[in-house]
């Protein structure tokens, strides 16, 4: 649909007052999933897109991950920018913590802008599968072999119980793969489902990594501290301490409830996972291997 018709979306206060977790957080802690938007004057939204942000600058967020406590974050292109990744790759050049980025790419991206990209910090590349477009899938599986050398990884963005060959499709590829907020599978369907125990096999392969973000995205509550994403979160937490990474989700985009308190996001992580050394691993060892911070 063209940019005239799509409805602008929620009004967001961009966490304008964020305030500080009520948990120790470790020096070096990452946060592995927000978005920079606008202004679209300067960066204009994609004609098809499905929703109109607001603008959330790089300096909101900055603010949000210095009242955090986080030290080290990881821009993912949203889909209102579509293949165009310039908002990200011109964040990432002026940010003023260590950051890291996922971007997606056409086919005809030469060796060059690999190249480029990678020496500004990008280290993995973003299927969207929720709009229900197999060819991003297929896409990223014809770019996965030109990335092998650069160490990058593939991000997916799934309900993972809506594709079911999901398993082999991720066994085949030469990349490992990153799956964003907790395979995108509604809670309801509990730790039992088909789906969830494909994504639990794919994470004890060592193939796999999941973001232990968008708790709101995957639950039936609309408040924090959405208890019945828990026992999701603590089974892969259960399985792999040490594939699991933590992200905000910043700035919520294209949501119909309130707009959710970072500083609860973040505390929720010491109900997952009591154990202080597990919560290190989750926001800063995994996250330094997985995203190649120094």
């Amino acid at each position: 649909m063209g940019g005239s018709a799509v409805k602008p979306g929620p009004p967001s206060d961009l966490a304008a007052n964020p305030r500080t977790p009520g948990l120790a957080v470790p020096r070096g802690a990452c946060d592995t999933h927000a978005h920079v938007l606008g202004p679209a004057a300067l960066y204009p939204y994609s004609a098809d897109r499905q929703y109109t942000p607001p603008d959330a600058s790089l300096a909101s967020y900055e603010a949000v991950l210095r009242a955090l406590g986080l030290s080290r974050a990881v821009l993912v292109q949203p889909s209102v920018y579509g293949t165009d990744n310039r908002r990200l790759l011109d964040a990432m050049k002026s940010a003023t913590v260590e950051t890291r980025g996922i971007v997606v790419l056409v086919e005809s991206v030469t060796d060059r802008e690999l190249d480029t990209m990678h020496c500004i910090g990008v280290r993995g590349i973003r299927a969207n599968l929720i709009r229900g477009n197999r060819s991003d899938l297929d896409r990223a599986s014809r770019l996965a072999r030109r990335i092998v050398h650069l160490g990058w990884h593939l991000q997916v963005l799934a309900d993972i119980s809506a594709v079911p060959d999901l398993e082999q499709y991720v066994r085949a590829l030469p990349i490992d793969v990153v799956f964003d907020h907790m395979g995108h599978m509604p809670a309801e369907k509990g730790v039992h489902a088909p789906a969830f125990r494909a994504l639990v096999r794919l994470l004890e392969s060592g193939r796999c990594w999941v973001k232990l973000s968008g708790s709101y995205r995957i639950s039936r509550e609309t408040h924090e501290p959405y208890t019945d994403v828990a026992p999701i979160a603590k089974a892969l937490i259960r399985v792999a301490p040490e594939r699991t990474v933590w992200g905000s989700d910043w700035p919520h985009t294209a949501i119909k409830i309130p707009i959710p308190d970072d500083r609860i996001l973040l505390e929720m992580l010491a109900a997952w996972a009591p154990d202080a050394n597990k919560r290190n691993d989750i926001l800063v060892r995994n996250p330094a291997r997985l995203y190649g911070f120094e």
